[in-house]
């Protein structure tokens, strides 16, 4: 099938390829239907996607959910046109040494054409070494347009010829140096959308510039002559309702993949979305929980004064209700939690101990996680890719899994999964191992027989 598609992708971290995307998806959803998707394991970016464009947004990542599944979650959700987010630099993938899950494997597994955004500031003709370098780094570099970031309009014109003599690749516009396009960043990355509050005002600053300077059109021929991809839409029927599931949602809690709470709805749950900042009770006759990654130390002692919350919380998990809390909402699980300034505050008392900042990444990257038990999610043995970035640590991390480091240099125990509970910092993808969903749902069916 065909689907238009293009990529913005960069040398490095911070050259421009988010502020890009973001004006191209603005520019693309007021002409048709487009969708974003970004490459790698970051929640933020599709929330922007999401939450202030207004495009649906997924997460493509060949290590966390394997190639066949990146294709076919493309494909499940590609629309008229589909802009994909590159991840730090093109070629920068698993462990810092492999091109497994970069912007380059997402680009060669989705045959997606790609366009270079190049920062030029301080440079000159040395803006043509560094794509050529990367155009020939590897034969399918699918590199075939660029875009100049931070350019002069007297500039432009030049750095275009030099380039488009020398190299196989269209020069497709610039943009001029825009600060007060910049978007705010915060110890896990981009500041969340919800906090971004004149957003839409640097949105429409960035895109009236973009039209005027850089070639639109000339993108989406570039996007119409992508391959076509041998790969049906998933056909994964939804079941009926068989258990309603409580989701943690707000701004201290907002790190899900889309997928994964999609899955969840096709195998039989009903979703239903609480705030752990203003809900002071969970949703009615639910049978699961869900607590997702996000900002509660920002939040902690908002979180800390809605008491009657966190006691239900802890009631219904020692009552037995399958909750799975992922970084954010393991912190959340503690007997303390520090915020940003270093106080404490009480937080739901599952798990025993304190929840405290550090100065730097705490296993930082992908990893492999495998049972050491049986789980809420899984039999002792079974596997499953996953991703940590966090810079808090916990007295009482569990044990009930292994977790490897893709080169095979460090590993760790971590993960508490006592019968009902499955708590730990790694963030899953469920497409990396739908076993893992599966047993959830099943388990929420069970409570639910048993409990109304």
């Amino acid at each position: 099938m065909h689907y238009p598609r293009i990529m913005i992708a960069a040398p490095a971290s911070g050259s421009g390829k988010t502020m890009i995307s973001c004006g191209l998806l603005w520019i693309l959803q007021k002409r048709g239907n487009v969708s974003g998707f970004k490459c790698g394991p970051d929640y933020v970016d599709p929330l922007f996607h999401k939450e202030m464009i207004g495009v649906p947004s997924r997460n493509l990542d060949s290590f966390l959910m394997g190639e066949d599944m990146v294709l076919e979650r493309f494909c499940a959700n590609a629309k008229e046109y589909s802009v994909l987010e590159g991840v730090m630099g093109y070629y920068d993938g698993v462990g810092g040494i492999s091109v497994q899950a970069s912007s380059y494997d997402i680009s060669r597994i989705t045959k997606t054409p790609v366009i270079f955004v190049v920062d030029t500031k301080g440079m000159s003709l040395s803006v043509v070494a560094i794509i050529k370098g990367f155009l020939e780094y590897r034969k399918d570099s699918r590199i075939q347009g660029v875009i100049f970031n931070r350019t002069s309009p007297m500039m432009y014109p030049r750095l275009k010829k030099a380039v488009e003599q020398e190299l196989p690749v269209s020069v497709l516009g610039y943009l001029p140096f825009l600060p007060q396009c910049s978007i705010e960043s915060r110890h896990l990355g981009l500041v969340t959308p919800t906090s971004e509050q004149d957003f839409h005002t640097r949105l429409q600053l960035l895109t009236e510039t973009m039209e005027k300077t850089v070639d639109i059109d000339g993108i989406l021929k570039l996007a119409e002559k992508a391959e076509a991809l041998c790969m049906k839409k998933s056909e994964r029927k939804k079941k009926p309702v068989v258990c309603r599931v409580a989701v943690a949602k707000d701004d201290a809690f907002c790190f899900y993949y889309e997928d994964n709470l999609e899955l969840l709805e096709k195998l039989g749950c009903e979703i239903y979305f609480f705030s752990p900042l203003k809900d002071k009770h969970l949703p009615e006759n639910v049978d699961g929980l869900l607590l997702g990654g996000g900002y509660p130390e920002v939040y902690a002692k908002t979180l800390s004064e809605n008491k009657s919350l966190l006691m239900q919380i802890k009631e219904v998990i020692k009552e037995g209700i399958p909750c799975v809390a992922e970084c954010g909402g393991f912190l959340y699980l503690h007997e303390e939690l520090e915020d940003l300034e270093g106080n404490f505050y009480p937080m739901a008392g599952v798990i025993s101990g304190r929840a405290w900042k550090q100065d730097r990444l705490k296993h930082f990257g992908y990893s492999t996680l495998t049972a050491q038990k049986d789980t809420l999610l899984c039999k002792k043995g079974e596997k499953i890719s996953a991703h940590e970035f966090h810079y808090w640590d916990s007295e009482n991390n569990g044990d009930a899994f292994v977790s490897q480091k893709p080169l095979g240099t460090q590993h760790w125990n971590c993960i508490h999964a006592q019968g009902n509970l499955f708590a730990g910092f790694p963030h899953m993808h469920f497409y990396g191992n739908i076993r893992f969903a599966e047993n959830f749902v099943e388990k929420c069916k069970q409570y639910r027989e048993e409990h109304h």
